[in-house]
């Protein structure tokens, strides 16, 4: 994997193979304007994953059984002081992303540009006898966080509540799923239409 940015540069995935994409942020963005983008695709018995997001430290994606942290396996596209974009894994435990010194990704590439973490990596559908490593043919919540980096090291993520899938995905459905930021989240939304019966409820309740 290359150290400068200049020397590589990744162009996100435009082939006629199906692949899946989960986008957070403006209506409409792609892989170089959300707020977050992973891009996923089968090759073999690998699955090539894509990320980046509006950070000058860190992006992930995690895979849970229940869309909560703890107990997931992570991927992590880690910017260094070097300049380059390292692939990590790591397996949450509670609140805290352990790193796992058993890295499933291969065939990584990676650039920090633009104030913007991109990264491309396969990493095998299974691995075998090995608790950390979720096997991919099963389904499973995914979790999607990015975030700054001290020294390389990953810190708390940028916002309070990252975005996550609302079910299970499985890495054989191909699909594009897309998140509004806050910015852009609607009255139509869940939260939305919850917090406005909640206030009819409260102004209800203190009318006489």
């Amino acid at each position: 994997m290359s150290s400068s940015k200049n020397m590589l540069k990744i162009k996100t995935l435009q082939s006629p193979v199906r692949h899946t994409t989960c986008r957070y942020g403006k209506p409409g963005c792609n892989a170089e304007t959300c707020d977050y983008f992973l891009s996923y695709r089968m090759i073999g018995a690998d699955v090539e994953f894509e990320l980046s997001a509006d950070t000058d430290g860190w992006v992930a994606v995690g895979f849970s059984s229940d869309r909560k942290m703890g107990g997931d396996d992570v991927m992590a596209c880690v910017h260094d002081d070097n300049g380059r974009v390292r692939v990590q894994h790591f397996y949450n435990v509670g609140q805290w992303a352990k790193e796992i010194q058993r890295n499933p990704a291969r065939d990584e590439e990676g650039v920090f540009e633009n104030n913007r973490v991109t990264c491309r990596f396969k990493r095998p559908v299974n691995v075998p006898r090995d608790e950390m490593i979720v096997d991919l043919h099963l389904s499973w919540y995914y979790l999607f966080a990015w975030g700054p980096a001290i020294q390389g090291s990953i810190t708390r993520h940028d916002i309070d509540s990252p975005p996550t899938s609302e079910r299970v995905v499985s890495i054989y459905k191909y699909e594009d799923i897309f998140m509004p930021s806050a910015a852009y989240q609607t009255f139509s939304s869940p939260f939305c239409l919850l917090l406005i019966v909640a206030l009819t409820f409260y102004l209800l309740m203190g009318t006489p």
